[in-house]
């Protein structure tokens, strides 16, 4: 029997994580379900954009559901969910699977790999910027989230969430790190808003790998500086396919797609958790 996409995305999430989860969060817990298992239910609630309650419903309604995640015999309570939410880690967890999953595209040996990063913002209110920007309200609950993906597949290889909203090369620095310990790509594809000396050398003189970043002038005389960025030139970008760089945006653009731009959560480190584990959620679906 064929199993659907939320069978074979809670039996990713399940076999995935197991690595970086204990099997138990304390020693004299009553071991009742394990912390993979809740984590799966976490990413199944991303997946399917519900709610804790949700969730819970869904696995009581499948028993295929609860065979992939071994919960036969007994469900958690909703509020089980919430409070593991609140106390794991759930970036560092989510960022560890991204890592594994870049490890296989690496691999695969299809040739060179190239990747991509860009961000984007999720918001907790359903009204867009635009209308609240009209309409004079403050825009409090929005999450940044930023990412690194193999050019080809579309898969992430890096994650960084925050709720400030900050420049994009306060992420990079992150997803560098991050891709780093993944991965030799050939080429680095990022826009504008990357613009930055210390970007260029740490992927050319650290990393070995070429970055493609389109440079903005800020000098009065329009020159730019810097000795990789006066490299930017508009024929360098063309030749080294610049192009590439909306692989990034169309894994940004098949997230919200998929998932919507609106998060359920409310307080800021739920909010965080919640942006995470729509990115690894769709990454697994796919």
């Amino acid at each position: 029997m064929r199993k659907s996409d939320i069978e074979k995305v809670a039996e990713l999430a399940f076999r995935l994580s197991r690595p970086y989860l204990a099997e138990y969060g304390a020693s004299r817990s009553r071991h009742d379900f394990t912390q993979r298992q809740l984590m799966s239910c976490l990413i199944l609630k991303a997946y399917m954009n519900t709610t804790y309650r949700g969730v819970i419903d869904l696995l009581a309604a499948s028993a295929d559901l609860r065979c992939c995640l071994a919960l036969e015999e007994k469900l958690p309570h909703y509020t089980t969910l919430q409070k593991f939410s609140a106390r794991s880690q759930v970036q560092a967890i989510a960022q560890k699977v991204l890592g594994q999953i870049g490890r296989a595209v690496a691999a695969q040996g299809n040739g060179p790999v190239d990747v991509a990063m860009d961000s984007t913002g999720l918001t907790g209110s359903t009204a867009s910027d635009y209308y609240q920007k009209r309409t004079g309200r403050r825009i409090r609950r929005w999450i940044k989230v930023s990412v690194m993906v193999a050019c080809g597949s579309l898969l992430p290889l890096a994650l960084v969430a925050d709720v400030r909203s900050t420049n994009d090369c306060t992420h990079a620095a992150l997803l560098l790190t991050q891709a780093q310990a993944v991965l030799q790509p050939r080429r680095l594809y990022a826009d504008a808003g990357y613009d930055a000396e210390w970007i260029h050398q740490r992927c050319r003189q650290e990393w070995g790998v070429e970055s493609v970043i389109p440079a903005i002038p800020r000098r009065a005389d329009r020159q730019v500086g810097g000795y990789w960025r006066a490299q930017m030139k508009p024929e360098y970008l063309e030749q080294a396919e610049f192009g590439r760089r909306w692989e990034a945006e169309s894994f940004m653009s098949g997230l919200k797609r998929k998932f919507g731009s609106t998060l359920r959560a409310r307080r800021p480190d739920q909010m965080v958790a919640e942006a995470v584990l729509k990115v690894l959620a769709y990454a697994l679906w796919r």
